[in-house]
């Protein structure tokens, strides 16, 4: 079929989602979630780090119109390239706004995040990965954007170390640290200060030497989950770059068939 028949039978097909919808609701946020695509995301290290991140794209849907453009979600991210650019964040709302006719538009990014770390004791290097994700919003011509980090960590229960004769029960946490900010805060920032306020950092690789001055270092440092959100958020308070954050920290208990949360929020 020659380009003209095909453009003429894209023309007789009928354009469900522009119908009028009679229901008379609006709908805050339509589009499509679960799309993998590479990014590239700075870092302190190496200046720029390439990724696969998880992408969901949203508009808003006036009371009126029964359905959104799905096809154009992809098609807007597909046109910055094979690889998006973290600073195109704002570009890429712009245009979901524009191609959807929107008053409003939403970008959530989320993907891996690879830090090199020394092991303590030998110096050993190795990859620690950790997961970052963007929250961009664009109402009008304001932007909104949001920062979150997760991190795992080392906790030591200071009432079982306080009551046991031999020692005291430890696990592993997940810290979630999400914020808004005046100026740019790195990735490796966020994960230092979740990683400061546990009773000890994680690494990948450790030897013997190591692994014992892990467990000294987590046996004086004990931490409950209630600690280690404070400990995060009176870092976040001192860092005058931040103005909103919430903090998350979930310990996923070793002696209790429960997990331990606490969570702290604070600015607008």
């Amino acid at each position: 079929m020659s380009r003209t028949n095909l453009k003429n039978s894209a023309a007789h097909l009928h354009d469900k989602q522009s119908e009028r919808d009679t229901r008379e609701l609006r709908i805050d946020k339509v589009g499509v979630r679960g799309l993998r695509f590479p990014i590239q995301v700075r870092d302190k290290a190496r200046s720029v780090q390439n990724t696969i991140a998880t992408i969901g794209m949203f508009v808003d849907l006036p009371k009126e119109f029964k359905g959104t453009h799905m096809s154009r979600f992809v098609e807007v991210l597909n046109g910055h390239g094979s690889v998006i650019h973290v600073e195109n964040i704002n570009e890429i709302l712009r245009e979901l706004q524009r191609k959807l006719n929107a008053a409003t538009s939403h970008l959530e990014i989320e993907f891996p995040y690879f830090m090199s770390k020394k092991s303590p004791v030998s110096r050993l290097e190795s990859l620690m990965d950790y997961t970052a994700r963007f929250d961009a919003a664009a109402c009008g011509a304001e932007i909104d954007f949001v920062l979150t980090v997760k991190a795992n960590v080392t906790t030591l229960c200071p009432c079982s170390k306080a009551i046991a004769k031999y020692g005291a029960h430890n696990q592993r946490g997940e810290v979630t640290v999400a914020i808004r900010s005046r100026k740019i805060v790195w990735i490796e920032d966020l994960i230092s200060m979740i990683e400061k306020s546990a009773s000890s950092e994680l690494y990948a690789l450790l030897k013997r030497q190591d692994e014992k001055a892990v467990t000294e270092r987590a046996y004086e440092n004990p931490v409950f989950v209630e600690d280690l959100v404070r400990n995060v958020a009176l870092r976040l308070n001192a860092d005058k770059r931040v103005s909103w954050y919430k903090v998350e920290a979930e310990n996923f208990e070793s002696i209790h068939n429960h997990n331990a949360y606490a969570c702290i929020e604070k600015g607008c």
